[in-house]
């Protein structure tokens, strides 16, 4: 099995470390979307990561649906998600938001970084950058008071990944001293095996 991406994407880290988590060996291409674009686009044209490419040669895109896969998959000691129903549904809640707030931070990002400055729209950069900053709050809002299990859960890799990235990316966008839980979960979890294996740069 091969995971094609970057791991500067949260969405093919976000992938790795699960996999990692859920026991699944498989094999990293780190193919770029913009630098190996052409190479990306001989395996898949779509040209989006992740891509995995399962043992059988069928190709699943998309971080949220290659996990549901492999959380079908998973045995009962290796689940990333609860199987409790409303349980689920908070946990839902929550990776909702982080993954707006993860949306919100790459339309900045690229906004910046790919679109002339002569052409970048104000407007909608207050805009994405205000949507950003609301996820973000609701997203600190809904880590109050959870624990971090000594295994990782998906809340705990998502979180990790996405507040890395955007740390990494856009520090003076999204203050980390703003949002306490996000960085202390963050900070605990990059310290683990798992994410010290498949590390954001």
């Amino acid at each position: 099995m091969k995971l094609i991406g970057m791991m500067d994407s949260p969405y093919v880290r976000r992938v790795a470390i699960s996999l990692e988590l859920y026991g699944i060996e498989f094999n990293s291409m780190p193919l770029s979307v913009f630098s190996t674009f052409e190479e990306f686009s001989r395996i898949n044209p779509v040209v989006k990561a992740p891509t995995v490419i399962l043992d059988s040669g069928l190709q699943l895109m998309d971080s949220t649906l290659i996990l549901d896969y492999f959380e079908a998959l998973s045995g009962v000691n290796h689940k990333l998600l609860p199987d409790n129903t409303d349980a689920l549904a908070k946990d839902l809640q929550i990776l909702g938001v982080i993954l707006a707030a993860c949306e919100k931070a790459v339309q900045n990002i690229y906004e910046h970084n790919l679109r002339p400055e002569e052409k970048q729209h104000q407007p909608w950069i207050e805009r994405i950058t205000r949507q950003l900053l609301a996820a973000c709050r609701e997203w600190d809002t809904l880590l109050a008071g959870r624990a971090i299990a000594p295994r990782p859960d998906q809340i705990a890799v998502t979180s990790t990944v996405v507040w890395s990235f955007i740390q990494f990316m856009i520090p003076t966008v999204v203050a980390a001293d703003n949002f306490k839980n996000i960085q202390s979960m963050a900070g605990s979890c990059e310290a683990l095996p798992a994410f010290k294996k498949y590390p954001l740069r």
